[in-house]
């Protein structure tokens, strides 16, 4: 690698880090950095304070930002954290001072990854979203937040990991978007997100030191306020950071000024770590949780009334001779209850999930020459699940339903990884990994033996249980032939095993299959014990050009290709019960439909396309910056049918300004039309839109100020990826309340928000 690329790496972590320590919270959009590889991160250091014992105040001397970077300790004296992974070229990171500014207008961290080419995110509650990439979301993108890997605890996927943290809580988010090295992780076919939410910070002395940043935030759309804290304690070797959030909101509205109903949200996200350094030695150890008492869906026929979690993760990371060691372990538990939130859904239909998660990693890095690294580890993540509907009162339903009983699915694996620097222009990375996979469950009954005797006496006759032999791998060829280009191919093979609701949901009655989904289409599901794992086969080739320094310019482009052999899809349900529900199930081309989820062969297809361009920079103006990406995918299945949720082709336009003490965005956001639609799930098409938004900000020693305005021109437009509306669109049906089918959840019109920021 050229000495000015590693010197770029330093220089973004080093930029990082400050950021980090000094709690800085600046008003630029995200800024995906162009390819590069970090093999080592300079040890967080806080600002120092000064005591005055006489009068038992404290005053923190400010680090300026022109000051000599602090000297690096030796890893005897001190474990610095560890980053030994390598990067592809079509990787993103997105920084803590990024997230802040996002959280302006967002409290959904899954919405951080459209600022990425090729990222999307499937629309769900407030908070809830289901981040895409390359047109595979859900389940097919695996999210490690500091390494817990969190599996779905409720049939419509209402708390994704992403919603277990605040976009101020993350410290920073790592996207593999194309060609993930076997070493990142498995059972994923469509990237890996990986989030940090705090990094150990520690002081240059031996006394303590003391940060802390409050903030609070208004969004105008909805009514949303809520307020961001961190605090951080630390000296030489120890370090106590605290992080958390609240928000709460109401229902937004669309452009006409009508209510979008179902949208309201409250959360809350709290975590403790507690780290540790010493003689090349890092530990951290890690508690918190989250709670929501409310979340409504729009998208779906049952809201969130309850959803708890408590966590507790330990690391540790080794400096020695011959490389580094990297030990983790977690246990996660989640609470959750679907229900009715009223005025928008009424009614009493309890749907209760009880999960934990857990599991461990070990992971070593060794350096077997100047030129090799070996990567070699294990892991394992277990997930346990119960899933019961109690009996609903003045009903013929006298039974618990049990829609999964003691489901558990494990996974064990191991990989080996080589990375070899040829010479200053050439470097591969090679890997494989071996998952297995095992899962089952018990038996299950229905809320009455009439409406549902014979699917679960079927369903219990069969054997449940399954093991999936899953081999991964991976390959990466690099060359940068000067400091101004880049050239990468990757090919990968990678498989995922289905999840516990795709497998084991067994209902085909109307009303149980109404409620499993996690598409947001108002179509019904039902599960398949025969689905076999998906296994996906990658081609991408990243080109990327720059100037030298990095500063001025930057291109890259990114094509890509994927083959998935038995893509977890559906088919139109054909049982009898399904056919004595709705008789013309399998033609229905204008109503909402039953669905049994089924392999097919699939191919996706695309490119993603990103680019900078410094436009002035000079005293009287400071200095302005041009940056865009662009996302193109297209997903099919072999005999035809198109893919769902994917993403239509889209743009981002930016100019970022910087003058003094002011940071400014203007933004364009291009969507074009969705034309392409799932015909099998009866999936809507939404017209092309255009949004501008605006960013300001200001900050004043302490202090900092942004202001943003969301879609400026109150634009009226349906979400691409928010599926059906089945809350504002209703009809009436004898007693009941019925969705109508054909609207699409439309997005929110304009909203003024503004931050007030204090560090301490």
């Amino acid at each position: 690698m050229s000495s000015t690329i590693m010197s770029d790496a330093r220089r973004m972590l080093l930029a990082t880090t400050a950021a980090l320590s000094l709690g800085s919270a600046g008003a630029v959009l995200c800024e995906v950095p162009f390819a590069a590889t970090a093999y080592a991160q300079s040890p967080s250091v806080l600002p120092p304070i000064t005591i005055n014992p006489g009068r038992s105040t404290t005053r923190r001397t400010r680090t300026s930002t022109s000051s000599p970077t602090p000297k690096r300790a030796p890893p005897a004296a001190a474990a610095t954290p560890i980053d030994s992974a390598f990067m592809p070229a079509d990787t993103a990171t997105i920084t803590a001072n990024e997230t802040f500014s996002r959280g302006l207008s967002t409290s959904d961290s899954a919405s951080l990854i459209n600022d990425i080419p090729g990222g999307a995110t499937w629309g769900a509650g407030g908070v809830s979203g289901l981040p895409a990439i390359n047109g595979m979301g859900a389940d097919r993108v695996q999210v490690a937040v500091n390494g817990m890997l969190i599996s779905p605890a409720c049939p419509n996927e209402m708390n994704p990991p992403l919603s277990f943290v605040n976009p101020t809580m993350i410290a920073k988010m790592r996207t593999y978007m194309g060609i993930a090295p076997v070493s990142t992780g498995g059972d994923f076919i469509g990237g890996k997100i990986d989030v940090t939410t705090t990094q150990p910070q520690f002081a240059p002395t031996d006394g303590w030191v003391t940060t802390a940043m409050l903030s609070s935030f208004f969004r105008s759309n909805g009514n949303a306020f809520g307020v961001d804290a961190s605090a951080t304690t630390a000296n030489k070797d120890t370090a106590v950071s605290y992080t958390g959030g609240w928000v709460r909101a109401g229902d937004y509205k669309a452009a006409d000024g009508s209510r979008v109903k179902s949208t309201m949200f409250e959360t809350q996200n709290h975590a403790l770590s507690i780290s540790k350094r010493t003689f090349g030695n890092l530990f951290t150890v890690q508690v918190g949780g989250q709670f929501i008492p409310y979340q409504g869906y729009v998208n779906q026929r049952m809201d969130m009334v309850y959803n708890r979690s408590l966590f507790i993760n330990g690391r540790y990371e080794g400096l020695f001779d011959w490389g580094t060691f990297e030990a983790s372990a977690f246990a996660h538990t989640i609470r959750h209850t679907m229900g009715f939130v009223a005025p928008d859904k009424t009614g009493n239909m309890p749907m209760d999930t009880k999960a934990t998660d857990s599991g461990y990693s070990l992971k070593a890095t060794i350096t077997a020459s100047a030129r090799d690294v070996i990567r070699v580890g294990n892991e394992l993540a277990y997930n346990q699940l119960n899933d019961w509907w109690a009996p609903v009162a003045g009903s013929m339903s006298p039974n618990t339903f049990i829609n999964v009983n003691n489901g558990h699915r494990g996974r064990i694996g191991t990989f080996a990884e080589w990375e070899r620097r040829w010479d200053r222009q050439w470097s591969t990375v090679v890997g494989i990994r071996n998952d297995v996979v095992w899962m089952n469950t018990g038996p299950v009954q229905g809320y009455n033996p009439m409406g549902y005797g014979a699917d679960a006496v079927a369903f219990n006759a069969r054997d449940h249980e399954r093991t999936d032999v899953n081999l991964d791998g991976s390959g990466l060829i690099r060359l940068e032939p000067n400091q101004s280009s880049l050239f990468e191919l990757g090919v990968a093979r990678k498989t995922r095993s289905p999840n516990l609701y795709e497998r084991y949901t067994w209902s085909t009655n109307a009303m149980a299959m109404n409620m499993i989904g996690w598409f947001g289409d108002g179509n019904g599901y039902v599960g398949n014990l025969d689905l076999k794992p998906e296994k996906a086969h990658t081609v991408s080739f990243t080109a990327a050009w720059h100037d030298p320094e990095r500063k001025s310019w930057g291109l890259r482009v990114t094509p890509y290709l994927n083959y998935v052999q038995d893509y977890i899809d559906v088919d139109r349900c054909a049982t009898a019960s399904c056919l004595a529900n709705r008789p013309t199930n399998l033609t229905e081309r204008n109503n909402f439909v039953f669905l049994q989820f089924a392999n097919h062969n699939a191919r996706l297809y695309g490119v993603n396309v990103e680019a900078k361009l410094a436009l002035w920079n000079n005293l009287e103006y400071g200095r302005g910056e041009f940056r865009g990406t662009l996302g193109y995918v297209r997903g099919e299945r072999t005999d035809g049918i198109d893919l769902y949720r994917i993403m239509p082709i889209n743009t981002k336009l930016a100019i970022d300004h910087t003058l003094g003490n002011w940071t400014n965005s203007i933004e364009l956001q291009l969507v074009g039309a969705k034309n392409h639609v799932s015909e099998v799930r009866n999936e809507l098409t939404t017209p092309a839109y255009a949004l501008v938004n605006l960013r300001m900000g200001y900050q004043w020693n302490a202090m900092r100020i942004d202001f943003g305005i969301d879609n400026l021109f109150n634009q009226s437009y349906d979400l691409p990826l928010g599926g059906a509306d089945l809350v504002d669109y209703r009809m009436t049906m004898g007693m009941m309340s019925m969705p109508v089918y054909g609207y699409g959840v439309r997005g929110p019109g304009r909203s003024f928000n503004g931050r007030m920021t204090m560090k301490f």
